[in-house]
This record gives C-alpha cells, structure tokens and sequence, in this order.
C-alpha cells in the first residue's frame, strides 16, 4: 500500500503555474468595451478655431453670393452687381438657373457675425435643392473692420 500512495503521488505532482488563460479573455472583453465606449465620451467638446491669415482664392469670373442678415433675410449679388432683397424661392430659381449655365461659376454664402447659424444653414440647404452641388462660406480676413464688410 506504501507503493501505492508514493506512485499516485509522483503522478499529481503540484503545478506551479498560474492559468492566465481566463485573465487574457477578461483582458480582450474590457479592451472591446473601451474601445466601443472611448468616442462617446468625447460627443461635446469646446474648440477655439485658430484665426489665419489665408489668401482668397483667386476667381476667373464673379462668384455668386447668397447674404444672411442678422434677421435672417436674403440678399443675392449676382456677377458683381448690387445686393437685391430676395426671398427662398426667388433665390434658388435665379441661383439654379446661374449654376446651370455655368456649372464651374463659385456660390458663395455670406452670414451675418450677429445672425443665427440656422439661416446659414437652411440657405445652404436651399441651394442643394437648387442643384447646387459646392458652396463656399465667405468670412472677413483678420484684423479687417467690420463695418467695412457690409457695404
């Protein structure tokens, strides 16, 4: 019976080793939850754009510019000419109509510093709808007057 005991002891000898196995699954399955939930914190971030002093683009012929005032009216310069009141359907009929003719001519949307985003963004919506398929938003160089912008 002694041979017995010292044969089954030789068979389970005791591991000194640690089963990581279960730890690496745990590791994998925490990274994947990091990973998916990581962008989500960040869904509200402040951001100060920096301020540069980029050249204007240079044009061949005059762009087409669509005004937003503070108020929210429209105002159309077409081919240098004077600003005109205009209403939506009025725009998109003369600026769709423009862009036809020409498809390579620049329409260019212009907001007021003291009017609301949502006007720009439902012009740029109307002249999609219009068909026109680039549109550039103009802004002031730096350092320039104000004043000097709304002529």
């Amino acid at each position: 019976m002694a041979m017995r005991n010292a044969a089954r002891h030789k068979r389970m000898k005791l591991k000194s080793e640690i089963n990581v196995v279960p730890y690496i699954d745990v590791m994998l399955v925490l990274l994947i939850i990091f990973m998916v939930t990581a962008p989500m914190m960040n869904a509200n971030v402040d951001v100060n754009l920096p301020q540069a002093n980029a050249k204007s683009l240079a044009d061949k012929k005059n762009p087409v510019i669509v005004s937003v005032n503070a108020d929210g009216n429209l105002f159309l310069t077409l081919e240098g000419a004077k600003k005109e009141p205009v209403d939506v359907a009025t725009m998109q009929a003369k600026v769709g109509a423009f862009v036809k003719a020409n498809p390579d001519i620049s329409v260019l949307v212009a907001g007021d510093r003291e009017g609301k985003y949502e006007g720009v963004y439902q012009v740029l919506a109307d002249l999609q709808q219009a068909g026109v398929s680039k549109v550039g938003l103009m802004s002031q160089p730096q350092g320039s007057d104000a004043g000097n912008a709304r002529k």
